[in-house]
């Protein structure tokens, strides 16, 4: 649980570091995306986020092979708690009564699940689910390289939970691959559905925040990445909790995702809140 955790930090810190970044290179020249990129890859805190990023990945993936996914899913949505935290740091965001309340109700949330949650499942992974991991990561690659023709309406919510089932896909696939050596990962379907998944998920999240709304997008992708992998790891992987602890984890894990949809809007780190100046009106200059 202190790996899922760690994760979360290290997910929700980098979103802040990297918007940081990302609009000081924004303000330095102009320039297309490729321009934009390569000034953002220059400065310190756009590379400690990658950093940050990478180093959530393998703390998410030591945390999957130790305890079940439905901890590790409401955990991860818990790094838009972080990023709250962090942007009202750092970016001088001001947070409202309810966003601290929902920072305290994830939380609390994620402290049930530490409590109640069992260790991983003993279920060795299907080659049925290994393939349907793979089929699910393909879909959701599909969905991404046709996601700017979808309707505006809905347009948002489905590339997010897209990108949500994309994440799911790489929860699921870290516990079926069980041999790491070459020709044990070339031979799992589950290597190439993380792979895919990983990748589509990326695509179809940018797609979602830059041609819609970030806390549609972002609602659907909370969603996306902790309801359908937790049933997958309770159903075919053998998940359970602590012996009689079981409405303690499903409370966890409800009140720990309803937290995070409340603070969905932190799915893209907002703005700089800067104070702004009274303009003059023609009337107040004469």
């Amino acid at each position: 649980m202190m790996c899922a955790l760690g994760a979360a930090v290290c997910f929700g810190t980098a979103t802040v570091l990297q918007a940081i970044a990302t609009r000081q290179a924004a303000t330095t020249g102009p320039g297309g995306d490729a321009a934009l990129l390569l000034r953002a890859l220059r400065q310190w805190r756009y590379l400690a986020g990658l950093a940050l990023d990478g180093l959530g990945f393998l703390f998410q993936i030591a945390a999957l092979r130790s305890i079940p996914i439905y901890a590790v899913g409401a955990a991860l949505a818990a790094s838009l708690a972080v990023t709250a935290v962090v942007a009202a740091r750092l970016l001088g965001v001001r947070l409202s009564g309810v966003e601290w309340a929902a920072v305290a109700v994830v939380c609390a949330g994620l402290g049930m699940l530490g409590l109640a949650s069992g260790a991983e499942g003993d279920r060795a992974g299907s080659t049925a689910l290994k393939y349907a991991m793979l089929a699910t990561a393909v879909v959701v690659l599909l969905l991404g390289l046709v996601g700017g023709r979808l309707p505006e309406r809905g347009r948002a919510l489905t590339l997010g939970l897209g990108a949500g089932f994309g994440f799911g896909v790489v929860e699921v696939s870290v516990r079926l691959i069980d041999e790491l050596s070459p020709g044990a990962l070339l031979a799992n379907p589950a290597t190439y559905a993380l792979l895919l998944g990983g990748g589509a998920a990326f695509l179809l999240l940018t797609s979602a925040l830059q041609r819609g709304s970030v806390t549609t997008a972002t609602a659907g992708l909370v969603i996306g990445e902790t309801i359908g992998p937790a049933l997958v790891g309770v159903v075919w992987l053998g998940d359970r909790t602590r012996e009689g602890l079981t409405w303690l984890a499903v409370l966890g894990f409800a009140v720990a995702v309803a937290g995070a949809l409340a603070l969905a809007r932190f799915g893209e780190a907002p703005v700089e809140e800067t104070p702004q100046t009274p303009t003059e009106t023609p009337v107040e200059k004469a």
